[in-house]
């Protein structure tokens, strides 16, 4: 089992830190890692048996297979995300780059290939709606021009509170007015071809909203994330808590698992430790939380605190992002044996994404209305000297809570025949879906199951089994209170909520918290990233704590 971070026992925390960090997604990572380098003492405190949040892999039956991450953009240049991986890993979270077609759309019985390079993408989807040409170049430029405003529309979150609020309120005035807008009203502004709208949108499960409802913002943050293509951490997702942690450890601090916090203290008005579910009391002069907001303000906060400062109104303005089903899959034979391709496939019924979910939401027996299938063995170039003789496969589809509730708070593995019949239904269903597009797969299978919305709020503690934190529609983009400072002194906000979700939204948000937590010291976090040489280069800002060596 690839598991990562130490795990909790009374004792093994040390009395008093400068911070601690609830939640180890990578969000919290990237905010610890970073304090860490500042000079900081941290710990972070993880519910989960490994650390890493939905970066973390886990093996069944002699396969490994990642929860969450299924490629990152913006890895083959010296971006910004780029960079904030080298600092807080020291350079040592690799990335190997997928195919040039990184997505392939399937609508119906046209398939469109998305390739690394803004000119091929556009020629490709040229080449499918030829009479669309001026759409296609329009779109491609506005996408490019929304996504430069990013740092102008996300400016306010590293602010004080009270210039946020004001900066919150200038920012129509600052930012493209597309961004306050929905993907469908947007496009249906620059062409009326559906199935070009439909094409465009083909990635819209990496945000989780059909084109409708979604954010134009988000659409064009995650279309730009990947206008270079696709990579993926060799190694596996779990490399990057792997590679993480000794930074964190070299300051002095710890990444602790199976170390469920009850509530975050709060004395005389600031917060001052976190209560651990065994009644442990552990201490720090701040506390950053990246469990989320809802699980932030609905359970970690003292009844009394979320009152007085509205957060139980605050959580009414906001939902939780979608939830999903997911089937792991295991082969016997090599990528190539199989042909099997570093391209992920995005599938589609029609293109009326909209009507495609209504109608599954009103019947499970509805055709899926989206499929997303990625090969994670086939973008890991160590997979084959780990795992000699074997793939793996990973299918992803919607699956609403609401067909799951009932099962709410029982037992992982113990829920019942009712559950294992309704679940095996679906994961019957799925591994046809597979086979239908990859036939070669089908006398390959050695093992496969399927995970439902309740497996991620069981492992993740998510209530609705959420994978994208709070929802992107336009109205989650004005909620000035989701912001990285709270209103009581002392506790912060990271991770998915403050910037967006995805790995590159948390890790964003990590660094976004760290720069409001420096406050008149916030330019250091940016001189960090800055001045940061791989150890080769003969400099190195991973500090020494005393008594330890690095790594």
């Amino acid at each position: 089992m690839k598991r990562t971070g130490r795990r909790y026992r009374t004792g093994r925390a040390d009395d008093h830190y400068d911070t601690i960090v609830i939640g180890s997604g990578i969000g919290g990572l990237c905010n610890a890692a970073l304090l860490s380098k500042l000079g900081k003492k941290v710990c972070v405190l993880e519910q989960h048996y490994t650390a890493g949040g939905f970066t973390h892999s886990y093996e069944r039956e002699g396969f490994e297979w990642d929860v969450g991450v299924h490629y990152i953009g913006e890895m083959q240049r010296p971006t910004m995300l780029k960079r904030i991986f080298d600092v807080i890993s020291d350079g040592n979270l690799k990335w190997a780059d997928m195919d040039p077609v990184y997505d392939r759309i399937i609508i119906g019985d046209r398939s469109v290939d998305f390739i690394a390079g803004k000119k091929n993408l556009a020629d490709s989807l040229k080449s499918h709606f030829p009479e669309d040409a001026e759409a296609i170049d329009a779109y491609i430029a506005l996408v490019t021009k929304v996504a430069a405003s990013a740092q102008k529309f996300y400016a306010g979150k590293a602010m004080p509170r009270l210039a946020a609020r004001a900066y919150h309120a200038l920012r129509p005035l600052l930012v493209p007015k597309e961004c306050f807008m929905t993907v469908r009203d947007v496009l249906e502004g620059l062409t009326k071809n559906q199935e070009l709208i439909g094409t465009l949108v083909g990635q819209w499960g990496d945000y989780g909203m059909v084109p409708a409802e979604a954010s134009f913002m988000m659409h064009t943050s995650v279309v730009k994330h990947y206008f270079n293509g696709g990579s993926y951490p060799v190694g596996g997702s779990w490399k990057m808590a792997d590679t993480i942690i000794p930074i964190i450890r070299a300051g002095g601090g710890e990444v602790f698992t199976y170390a469920r916090v009850k509530q975050i203290l709060i004395e005389k008005g600031r917060a001052t430790g976190v209560i651990m579910e065994n009644g442990d009391t552990l201490r720090a002069d701040t506390i950053v939380s990246d469990a989320g907001a809802t699980i932030t303000f609905n359970s970690l906060l003292p009844e009394a605190e979320r009152q007085r400062y509205g957060y139980a109104n605050h959580m009414k303005k906001v939902k939780p992002s979608s939830s999903h089903l997911c089937l792991y899959a295991g082969f016997k034979g090599t990528a190539k044996d199989l042909n099997i391709p570093r391209t992920n496939f995005w599938i589609y019924p029609s293109a009326d994404h909209e009507g495609n979910l209504e109608r599954f939401q009103a019947n499970p027996d509805a055709e899926f209305p989206m499929l997303y299938i990625s090969f994670p063995s086939a973008k890991d170039p160590e997979w084959d000297g780990n795992y000699p003789n074997k793939s793996t496969v990973e299918v992803l589809t919607f699956g609403p809570w609401e067909w799951f509730a009932k099962w709410d708070g029982t037992t992982w593995c113990q829920r019942g025949e009712e559950y294992e019949t309704l679940k095996e239904k679906f994961h019957q269903r799925l591994l046809d879906e597979l086979f239908k597009y990859m036939p070669q797969l089908k006398d390959a299978l050695v093992y496969s199951e399927l995970s439902t919305p309740l497996s991620t709020a069981w492992f993740q503690l998510n209530p609705k089994g959420e994978i994208y934190g709070l929802d992107h529609d336009v109205q989650r983009f004005k909620q000035e209170w989701l912001h990285s400072i709270t209103p009581i002194k002392g506790l912060y906000l990271t991770g998915q909520d403050i910037i967006s979700g995805g790995v590159g939204g948390a890790l964003v948000g990590g660094m976004m918290t760290t720069s409001a937590m420096m406050g008149k010291d916030a330019m250091k976090v940016m001189k960090l990233l800055k001045d940061w040489r791989p150890a080769d280069e003969g400099t190195s800002t991973t500090p020494t704590a005393p008594g330890k060596t690095p790594g």
